[in-house]
This record gives structure tokens, sequence and C-alpha cells, in this order.
């Protein structure tokens, strides 16, 4: 029984620096730059009196720490988890008419976890390792919040009064995801690490006054996503 335990445990400790070489962690800034399209804002054009199919939302870019956690299974393939702090986005109105082109929507956060498989070119030993992946993306929005300035709109055309409670809506989305990148070792525990990926977001949105939807708006984000940061291999 101790010969087999005492087998068991030299077993374990070979094997755990193995396991773990195969481990990195990817820490650094990460940019999710929005190339959004929604359907247009009919209803509210309608109530607020501007002309048809001239107003849809626009998303803006933000910057998170991000974090990405890579387990290399063969010495080409590697299945990365993308991660990062929440991404906070203002929303505004991208309309023809001037003088409510820019208003404010409202805003949103959202995570976008992702799983990605890797190939890596070259050889395991080389310093310089570019990759490309796919893989899919899960993207959660929550705390979305309504401006005041598009609240103020709704009462000024009678969509809604100064008591009625105004609030956004987005479903969350999953879809694919694509990338490539690069590390680059700098020795045996360190290196630098960057990619840029292109994600599948799409989310059916709801202006909603007291709960009930006023306005459904089918909202197609497709961001770009770039990292750079540091890179240590365990």
């Amino acid at each position: 029984m101790k010969k087999t335990l005492l087998t068991t445990l030299l077993a374990t400790a070979a094997f755990a620096p193995v396991a773990m070489a195969d481990f990195s962690l990817n820490v650094g800034a990460i940019n999710v730059s929005p190339d959004e399209s929604s359907s247009y804002l009919n209803v509210v054009e309608t109530v607020a009196g501007l002309p048809q199919n001239s107003s849809q939302l626009a998303v803006d870019s933000n910057t998170q720490l991000g974090l990405t956690l890579d387990y290399a299974f063969t010495d080409n393939w590697t299945l990365e988890v993308v991660a990062a702090t929440p991404f906070s986005h203002d929303i505004t109105l991208n309309s023809t008419v001037g003088a409510v082109n820019g208003l404010k929507v409202g805003d949103t956060k959202h995570l976008p976890p992702t799983v990605l498989a890797q190939y890596h070119f070259f050889s395991k030993q080389d310093a310089f390792r570019p990759f490309v992946g796919l893989g899919l993306n899960y993207t959660l929005f929550f705390s979305e919040g309504v401006n005041q300035e598009l609240t103020d709109v709704l009462v000024a055309t009678g969509a809604a009064t100064a008591s009625d409670k105004v609030s956004l809506h987005l479903d969350d989305s999953f879809g694919v995801a694509l990338q490539a990148g690069f590390n680059y070792r700098l020795n045996q525990k360190w290196g630098v690490h960057g990619m840029v990926a292109w994600a599948d977001i799409d989310s059916d949105a709801e202006v909603r006054v007291n709960g009930t939807a006023v306005q459904p708006i089918d909202v197609s984000i497709d961001p770009m996503i770039f990292m750079l940061g540091a890179k240590y291999y365990f």
C-alpha cells in the first residue's frame, strides 16, 4: 500500500510541472471597437416628427483590462479563453437630422467570454509564433440605462410622461469569433502577446416605457477587438 501511494505521489509530482508548462496567461489592454448598425427607430421617428428611416443607434468603443488563458494541448494547437473586466458603452442616435444626431440614448455594460481554438505556426522552440483562431463568443449585456436626453424627447413628443419609467433592454448574444495574432517569447517565463479579433454580436434591443416595449431595435455590433499585453508561461 505504501509503495503504491509513493509511486502515485512521485508520478503526480513528475506530471505537475509538465501540465503547468502547457498553460500561459496573457494580461494587457483590450479594446472593443463596434462596427455597429441597427434597424431604424421608426416609432421614435414618428413620435418625434423625424423623417422615416433617418435614425439608427451608434455604440462607442471602450478599453478594459484583458485576461486570456491559453492551454497548449499540442505543439501547434492551443485552446484560449478570453475574459476582461466589464466593457462600458455609450449609445447615441446616429441620424441624418442634425438636431438629434448624437442624442444620448443610454449606456450598457457587457462581458464577452470567448473560447477559441488556435493554430500556432512555426516550431515551439521559436521565439516568434503567429497564430490564427476560430471560436465562439457569448456576450452578456447588463446595467442598461437610459439617458435623460432620450426621456426628455419622449416626454416632449407625448410618447411618455414625466412620471413614466423609460428603460432600455438588450438581449444577450451568441456568435462566431475569428482571431489572428502573435506571441513573442522573451525568456523562459515572459513574452509579448498581441491579437486582433472579430466577433459576431447581434442583439434584440427595446426601448420600454413602464416595462412595455415601445421601440424594438435589431442591433448588429460586430466589433473589432484588439489586445496587447504581457504573456507569462507557467
